[in-house]
């Protein structure tokens, strides 16, 4: 008996170790979300490399810098001896390739296409890391704050919105965008819901006639398309004062805690009226 019992000791212990090595010890991340998603998952210390616009949370910005989200430096990744990397769909195929030859183990996410598969791959990374059960109550959390904000805004009219996410050409947030469930879950409608690309024109925009437009860009180009905007008076939104500028970083680097403090501030956008409560 005291056999059997020592050598399940003996295989729990083992399994432990078996499954410690599988955690990475020193990760680079190639996306901004993906960066915040590993700090809010305590993953900081493990975390050696970023990119130049992993700017959340702050202390992000004191990483060793492996080049831009769409081109990296091969050889500082390499330098920094990475058991695991992290990237988006706008990495470089090529150098994924070429980390992947090389043994490392890099793993691409997607562009979520909605609050749901954000949750799904926020699950996904911390696995990675052994931080699934932080990751789950992380979303729990989340969902609760999102039911919140959909129950006091559900009675109230639905205004019709337009969120701009590029200008040359225009590019509205349409069905397939995560940005789609902001205005679902703030109590509006999606003028570009129906849309089955991204690619949009001013003269469907002045057609459908938006209650809000929200602009999601950084700088002077937001406040340019902003006057761009306010030159068609005949259009809801103008007359009534409702064309909005909303910080870029936050809306297109979701992680499940961005995702409902961006969604705060949209449905205050969409009805004031809640603002507070």
């Amino acid at each position: 008996m005291r056999k059997e019992i020592a050598l399940v000791v003996t295989l729990f212990f083992a399994s432990l170790v078996y499954a410690g090595e599988d955690i990475p010890k020193r990760i680079i991340s190639l996306g901004p979300s993906l960066t915040e998603s590993l700090y809010f998952l305590e993953e900081e210390e493990r975390l050696v490399g970023v990119t130049s616009y992993c700017l959340r949370p702050p202390e992000a910005q004191e990483k060793e810098k492996v080049g831009s989200v769409i081109k990296v430096s091969l050889e500082k990744i390499l330098s920094l001896e990475p058991d695991l990397i992290v990237t988006t769909s706008l990495t470089d195929p090529k150098v994924i390739e070429k980390l992947t030859s090389l043994g490392i183990k890099t793993v691409t996410f997607p562009e979520p296409k909605n609050f749901d598969e954000l949750c799904e791959q926020f699950i996904k990374l911390a696995e990675l890391v052994g931080k699934k059960d932080k990751a789950k109550k992380i979303i729990h959390d989340t969902e609760e704050r999102i039911s919140f904000i959909t129950e006091k805004v559900k009675a109230l009219e639905k205004p019709k919105i337009f969120i701009q996410v590029g200008a040359k050409p225009l590019f509205a947030a349409s069905k397939d965008s995560f940005m789609n469930d902001f205005i679902r879950f703030a109590g509006g409608i999606n003028i570009a819901g129906e849309a089955l690309e991204g690619l949009y024109s001013r003269e469907e925009v002045l057609r459908k006639n938006p209650d809000i437009i929200i602009i999601v860009t950084m700088g002077i180009a937001g406040k340019n398309e902003k006057k761009i905007w306010e030159r068609y008076t005949v259009l809801n939104a103008v007359k009534n004062n409702r064309v909005y500028i909303v910080d870029s970083y936050k809306v297109c680097s979701p992680t499940p805690l961005a995702f409902v403090e961006t969604l705060d501030e949209i449905a205050e956008i969409l009805h004031p009226e809640t603002k507070g409560e």
